[in-house]
């Protein structure tokens, strides 16, 4: 596992994930009060204490949503992490890690990260504003070539469409993001807004 710096205070990496079959990203943001570190996901032989040694504060973990809890109680155990997720996941979430604490979006989260509801009751959208980078989890993906695309329709609770997922999605347009660091696929360094709305059509 390595820990690419994208800006002072920003940093993602990526871990082979065994049951999806392939990497998956993370990120980790430097805020006035803490680490936040954004679904974590860490090998054996990490780096999380290096960073940790460097930034010198303390961690907490925020779960875009439930199945990107991973290893949100390992962090937890070993550092004294709090762990918030979406409430609307949080029976599935408190599975894997039995400390975590519910929010609502809207609700004041550590290091000044906000967090947006999506068409998924359980899942929410993070952004970064000092550094304007959103932080999905499932609904927006890596897209071949470049860019960002939603997730596939069954990826969706049964009563949800695209269009009411696009429709959930949109207000993050307002934020004109420069960054969509998305946990599957290659992240959006630049021109994330643009890439943002097309996704969105």
């Amino acid at each position: 596992m390595r820990i690419h710096e994208i800006r002072p205070g920003l940093w993602r990496w990526t871990t082979f994930q065994t049951e999806w079959r392939q990497d998956v990203g993370s990120v980790a943001y430097e805020g006035d009060d803490a680490l936040v570190l954004i679904d974590p996901l860490l090998e054996a032989d990490d780096a999380l204490d290096d960073l940790l040694g460097r930034v010198g504060k303390q961690p907490v973990v925020l779960v875009t949503v439930f199945w990107h809890t991973r290893s949100a109680d390992v962090v937890a155990r070993r550092h004294g992490a709090r762990v918030l997720a979406p409430a609307g996941g949080k029976a599935a979430v408190r599975r894997r890690a039995p400390t975590m604490e519910p929010f609502r979006p809207g609700d004041p989260l550590p290091g000044g990260v906000e967090a947006f509801p999506t068409a998924r009751a359980s899942e929410v959208v993070y952004w970064v504003p000092g550094h304007r980078a959103l932080v999905p989890g499932d609904v927006l993906l890596g897209a071949e070539g470049g860019g960002v695309r939603m997730c596939p329709r069954s990826w969706l609770p049964a009563s949800r469409t695209l269009d009411e997922l696009a429709a959930s999605l949109r207000p993050l347009l307002d934020l004109q993001a420069s960054r969509v660091l998305v946990s599957h696929g290659e992240p959006v360094l630049r021109g994330g807004h643009a890439a943002l709305r097309r996704a969105l059509g």
